[in-house]
């Protein structure tokens, strides 16, 4: 398996991420730790955490996700955690909202405090904020990573404008600049990211960390009638998906399964691994059966024809 590169930095990852997301709600800490032992066997290197999950369960108030990952590291020691790249995010809890100086610092002790380690490996911006100045921000995280506390950091849900902007600022003032970018991308969401956000990435050197990499899980081929929106949490999402180009989309995975002796989930994300600047797609499980059908991806290569068949069928 060959690691790819973050950006420029000295940190290489396999081609695809664990959605850390799940510990602490829909997987529980058993489980969780399963999952965190899974990647580990699998090579699965980058594990992609945020201070606000997962604040949106009813009884939450935010880092349980990095919680268990701390607890894991924990249990399993250091040499398991140095097997791992730990990335976090900072802006969206509603305690510690926003990209200001002051937030950044409290939220990234907050956060090494929950994960049990000395340095984030991955730090980003959750989501841009128009509020504080980019020089600002791209200050709070140098000084971060002058103390030892950050390896790199990314940005995440920013326009391509704002990236170049980002990328702009550092390189004037000497800051560290952001090394990835973390989009709503996958076969049926393509064009905003392909338009906007694809030539800055490609152009600048940043890779790509997609979430919602199997579109909720409707790329996994489990939903295809209202009939299965009940399956999950997420079922209910569905219905935007269920409709003639999806079903489209659906039919070219189903084509490309079989010939591959794969299944439409796997197909899904190593198409993904072949798309322009991007490092590895996140995808998330909550079984390790489901782990094991993802992980399966990082070892699926496409030839040029079924590359050619889901182009078509996703075209926007």
């Amino acid at each position: 398996m060959t690691l790819r590169k973050l950006g420029r930095s000295d940190i290489s990852v396999a081609p695809m991420a664990f959605g850390g997301n799940v510990f602490g709600w829909t997987a529980d800490k058993g489980t969780s730790f399963a999952l965190l032992d899974g990647c580990v066997d699998a090579g699965i290197s980058l594990i992609d955490s945020a201070d606000v999950y997962s604040a949106w369960v009813p009884g939450h108030k935010g880092g349980e996700s990095e919680t268990v990952i701390g607890e894991w590291v924990a249990a399993r020691g250091a040499s398991a955690r140095q097997k791992l790249v730990i990335a976090t995010k900072v802006a969206k809890l509603p305690t510690r909202p926003g990209l200001s100086r002051a937030n950044i610092m409290a939220a990234c002790d907050e956060s090494l405090t929950r994960l049990k380690v000395d340095v984030i490996d991955l730090y980003q911006a959750h989501e841009d904020d128009t509020k504080t100045p980019l020089e600002e921000t791209l200050q709070a995280f140098a000084d971060l990573i002058k103390a030892g506390k950050v390896r790199a950091i990314g940005a995440s849900n920013y326009s391509g404008a704002r990236l170049a902007e980002a990328l702009a600022i550092s390189a004037a003032h000497g800051l560290p600049r952001y090394e990835t970018v973390q989009p709503h991308y996958n076969l049926y969401h393509r064009a905003e990211f392909e338009t906007d956000l694809q030539p800055v990435c490609v152009a600048q050197e940043v890779s790509v960390i997609p979430y919602f990499g199997l579109a909720s899980g409707f790329l996994t081929g489990k939903y295809r009638s209202e009939a299965d929106f009940g399956k999950s949490v997420r079922g209910r999402q569905m219905g935007a998906y269920l409709n003639e180009r999806g079903l489209r989309i659906l039919a070219a995975l189903d084509e490309v399964s079989a010939s591959t002796q794969s299944t439409p989930a796997q197909v899904a994300l190593a198409w993904l691994m072949t798309r322009p600047s991007l490092a590895a797609p996140i995808a998330s499980a909550t079984s390790m059966d489901q782990f094991k059908d993802l992980a399966a991806a990082l070892h699926l290569s496409l030839n040029p024809e079924s590359l050619s068949l889901l182009d078509t069928a996703s075209a926007e």
